[in-house]
């Protein structure tokens, strides 16, 4: 059974280190300080559990805009808690978490809604499936919609008609509920994120068959696809429809070579001599972005060499797990790429608050030469890591 010492890191110094030190009508005040320090720490994290446990119970009984109210509550105390305890896996668990619950509780209420209206439920099973970091179980401080809709074959243009209506409602209400639209429109009043079973597998097969027009785009939807994850309504059919995207990755091999010949050739915040590199000009002179340059890179190549190895998961750091266990990578290079991950999610939920608390407008650029030394070497050898796991895909995959 793990410990708390056992998750601190190695380099925190030890208490007789410090108060060896000390004077000795020193000690006993300085003893009082930390154990003061830890006491209101303590309750801050006993606080944030009751607040956090009474506003999740609270979902179930809530709609419209008090489930906004209770999101932004909840992301608050993710806020203060991550000041505290920067742990990104404990917000990523946390986020998805009560997200998963207010994204069921807006289904349902859109669901009696359009009951009390006199619409009629075609008798097939449907099921909303997330996509992008909320499908991968990786949501931060900032949120929007990326899912999709299926549902099941033989209701006809009558389900066909019943699920547009209630995809507009339900990124309606998932927007009043503090889920803010995609911008790449990625949301199933889309009609390409909608669809009954067998029009999903129409449409999967002419992306993979290359019978679709802009084949880039579509690439690019089936890479999003990739990271698919059954949020709520029939399970059974979100995992039909999952199995199915997975293994259309797998077997049609010049789809999957040309999303890792996209991964291969994304670009990164370093220069030639390995220096973190920054904008020269602009508005964002000596900062990058994070996301595009450094956090993106990374999960989408571990994405592809996941799906290629026919890893399960959508987790980045289960897939890096399990890409070590099936030999893919080795015990020290997955450590690395498990560092790199947490280094610069770290930074993302950072820059997240900096944004929410107005300390500056854009949420994903970054400024290295205001951190600590030390945290700019974190950041460069994560970039260096990504860099070098490039370079493996583009050997496996014979990217020439």
């Amino acid at each position: 059974m793990n410990t708390p010492a056992q998750f601190l890191p190695p380099a925190l110094p030890d208490l007789t280190d410090i108060t060896r030190y000390c004077r000795i009508e020193d000690i006993e005040p300085f003893l009082q300080m930390i154990s003061g320090a830890v006491y209101e720490d303590h309750s801050k994290v006993i606080d944030w559990e009751s607040r956090s446990g009474q506003l999740v119970a609270a979902i179930a009984v809530s709609e419209g805009a008090a489930l906004k109210t209770i999101h932004e509550s909840l992301n608050q105390i993710e806020m203060e808690r991550f000041l505290l305890v920067p742990s990104v896996n404990a917000l990523h668990r946390s986020c998805t978490h009560y997200r998963d619950l207010l994204s069921h509780r807006v289904m349902d209420t859109v669901l009696a809604e359009m009951d009390a209206s006199g619409f009629v439920r075609p008798p097939v099973p449907f099921a909303l499936i997330s996509m992008g970091s909320d499908g991968r179980e990786e949501q931060t401080l900032i949120t929007d919609q990326d899912n999709l809709i299926v549902y099941g074959d033989g209701g006809g243009e009558a389900a066909d008609r019943y699920f547009i209506e209630f995809s507009t409602r339900l990124v309606d209400r998932l927007e009043e509920a503090g889920f803010k639209r995609c911008t790449g429109d990625i949301m199933p009043t889309n009609q390409t994120w909608r669809g009954s079973y067998s029009q999903w597998r129409k449409r999967l097969f002419s992306i993979v068959r290359y019978e679709v027009e802009d084949i880039g785009k579509n690439v690019m939807n089936l890479i999003v696809m990739s990271d698919a994850r059954y949020v709520a309504g029939d399970q059974e059919l979100a995992a039909e429809l999952i199995d199915m995207i997975r293994t259309m990755e797998r077997e049609y091999f010049q789809v999957l070579w040309g999303m890792a010949k996209a991964a291969t050739e994304m670009q990164l915040a370093l220069t030639f001599m390995k220096h973190i590199w920054t904008e020269g000009s602009g508005d964002h002179k000596g900062e990058f972005n994070v996301k595009l340059l450094a956090w993106a890179p990374l999960v989408m190549n571990v994405r592809i060499l996941a799906i290629s190895q026919s890893a399960p998961a959508t987790s980045t750091l289960e897939r890096i797990a399990l890409l070590e266990t099936e030999g893919s990578f080795s015990p020290s290079f997955a450590s690395d790429l498990v560092e790199a991950y947490h280094v610069l999610t770290r930074q993302r939920i950072l820059i997240q608050i900096k944004a929410l608390k107005g300390i500056q407008d854009d949420s994903h650029y970054l400024n290295p030469f205001q951190l600590a030394s030390a945290e700019r070497e974190q950041i460069r050898h994560a970039l260096i890591k990504i860099e070098e796991l490039q370079k493996i895909i583009h050997a496996n995959f014979h990217i020439v």
